[in-house]
């Protein structure tokens, strides 16, 4: 069974911090490209971030740019979302992407 389990979301201030996991299982995370989307209250979903197989290459959401690292760890099966200097627009449902599947969300709130 192919499965996708986020965690690290929470309540954060503006110009805070949050590093986002996702365990992989299921399939050969190692040789799979990864993505990370989110969506918003009310809107529908949004890519954030991709990362090749090997975690050589990496591309963002021109918002996210210089704010967010999406990092892979093939040996535990875990893709990581580093979030700092968070903004209140980044407040959504982060969900990690790949091999066709998607995981549950992990909610990120930004507020004061």
């Amino acid at each position: 069974e192919v499965r996708l389990v986020e965690s690290g979301g929470g309540l954060v201030q503006p110009g805070g911090s949050l590093r986002l996991s996702c365990a992989a299982s299921g399939f050969t995370f190692s040789s799979y490209p990864m993505n990370w989307v989110r969506q918003a209250p009310g809107k529908g979903l949004e890519w954030v971030s991709a990362i090749s197989i090997g975690g050589d290459l990496t591309t963002y959401k021109e918002s996210v740019k210089g704010r967010f690292t999406i990092s892979r760890d093939d040996a535990k099966d875990t893709l990581y979302l580093q979030m700092n200097s968070l903004k209140p627009e980044d407040t959504a449902v982060y969900f990690c992407q790949g091999y066709g599947a998607q995981g549950q969300g992990t909610q990120v709130t930004v507020s004061s």
